[in-house]
């Protein structure tokens, strides 16, 4: 990771380019990230992502600001597995915002970056007041020597995808529809802390998540996955398959805050202090009030038995 333009100590090697906010990575980015990588390895160069931090409405229009899908690492992580070489995070402050268009191609991606090509989504624009447009970029490019492509929306359903409407989906629950649209499931990390440990008192302990991402999925009851970011010694295996909560325990609270809290099947330790990965693969059920800690103990028996059975695979 180069932190922003001006870092960059060596001229990068034949690059080429994608620019924007990539936040999710979802299914229309890796279509830009495919043909980066394509051709830089075509080109026998290097597959470049310019993005910026903090994403720039969180800095523009704070109260309108997206809540985001990935982590800044969970962003790193997904970049270096669809193959990109490197990463230039710029960072975006007013004083940044202020620069014209046509001063953000000739200096921060022309001088800076030297790109032999840039493949940028159709939804792309740039600049001072997001003045810059495609077609300012398709025209300015080619007079600066590179070469600009745009790659078109990918859709699903009808629809475009994108982050927006990812977000939408999470928010009805409906992880199955979001992961259709992000290549892979959706996670959520976090450190693990200790809670009130009821879940220990009803025969089906949890780790309770700090969690990192802005974007939790509706309250609900969910299949899915734990894995471990951080090594442990003690635990020989990195993941486990996972029943996990996320929810205001309605049962016990009245108008708790909103926890993400995951059962590990056959696992038998604590994780108290790791940093985990919770990924969400199945929607089970609604979040419900139950009428004593007996009935809730046996609709949880039930989702566990349920989600073992939609994990088997895993």
């Amino acid at each position: 990771m180069i932190p922003g333009g001006d870092a960059i100590d060596e001229p990068l090697l034949r690059p080429v380019l994608t620019v924007g906010n990539f936040d999710g990575i979802h299914a229309g980015h890796q279509a830009i990230l495919r043909t980066v990588v394509e051709r830089a390895r075509t080109l026998e160069g290097q597959a470049v992502v310019y993005t910026f931090e903090p994403h720039p409405r969180k800095v523009l229009q704070p109260d309108r600001a997206p809540r985001l899908l990935v982590t800044p690492d969970q962003k790193l992580e997904l970049l270096e597995q669809a193959g990109v070489d490197a990463v230039v995070v710029e960072p975006f402050s007013l004083e940044f915002a202020k620069t014209s268009a046509e001063r953000f191609v000739r200096e921060r991606l022309h001088q800076r970056l030297q790109p032999l090509e840039v493949y940028v989504g159709y939804d792309f624009h740039f600049g001072r007041d997001r003045e810059g447009s495609m077609r300012m970029l398709t025209e300015l490019g080619p007079r600066l020597g590179f070469a600009v492509t745009i790659i078109p929306e990918v859709t699903m359903d009808e629809g475009d995808v994108n982050s927006t409407r990812i977000r939408e989906v999470l928010g009805e629950g409906r992880v199955e529809h979001a992961n259709a649209m992000l290549g892979r499931p959706y996670a959520v990390r976090g450190r693990v802390v200790k809670g009130q440990q009821r879940g220990r008192s009803l025969d089906f302990p949890t780790a309770n998540l700090d969690a990192e991402n802005e974007v939790l999925p509706a309250v609900g009851v969910y299949a899915g996955f734990l894995r471990l970011l951080d090594e442990r010694e003690d635990l020989g295996a990195a993941g486990w398959r996972a029943v996990v909560n996320v929810g205001r325990r309605p049962t016990f609270e009245d108008d708790g805050a909103v926890v993400v809290e995951a059962h590990c099947l056959d696992f038998d330790n604590d994780l108290y202090g790791s940093r985990v990965e919770v990924s969400f693969r199945h929607h089970l059920r609604a979040e419900q009030r139950f009428e004593g800690v007996d009935a809730l103990r046996a609709q949880i028996r039930v989702d566990v038995e349920r989600g073992r059975k939609l994990l088997e695979s895993f």
